[in-house]
């Protein structure tokens, strides 16, 4: 029985607690993010964007490129990944992946 009080005790306090919690909402629409506008972003800040690398999307895959891939993007890391390659799932949002075909030329330019 004191264990069914101490539960409704504390679902009551964590209630009401939540309660007093609060959200921040812009005071004006003017002040609310719009969805085409994508946050600005500091210069040399490190994070990959593949945009500005797609040039090398048909080149042959070197070292040379995979270098000139990596300044492209903003990333500080690279990596060339084959079809067969084994890679691990994790995002890393410095880092910029070329794939390339069984013949080496390179297929795509992501970041991850």
């Amino acid at each position: 029985m004191p264990w069914k009080f101490a539960t409704l005790g504390f679902v009551a306090v964590t209630s009401l607690l939540a309660g007093c919690s609060t959200t921040s909402a812009p005071e004006s629409p003017s002040q609310a993010p719009k969805a085409a506008e994508a946050p600005a972003r500091p210069a040399g800040d490190g994070r990959c964007d593949a945009g500005g690398a797609q040039s090398a999307v048909g080149k042959q895959a070197s070292l040379e490129l995979l270098n000139q891939v990596r300044s492209q993007s903003g990333a500080m890391d690279a990596r060339i990944l084959g079809p067969n390659d084994m890679v691990t799932l994790e995002y890393r949002s410095e880092r910029v992946n070329v794939n390339t075909d069984a013949t080496g030329k390179v297929i795509r330019v992501n970041c991850g």
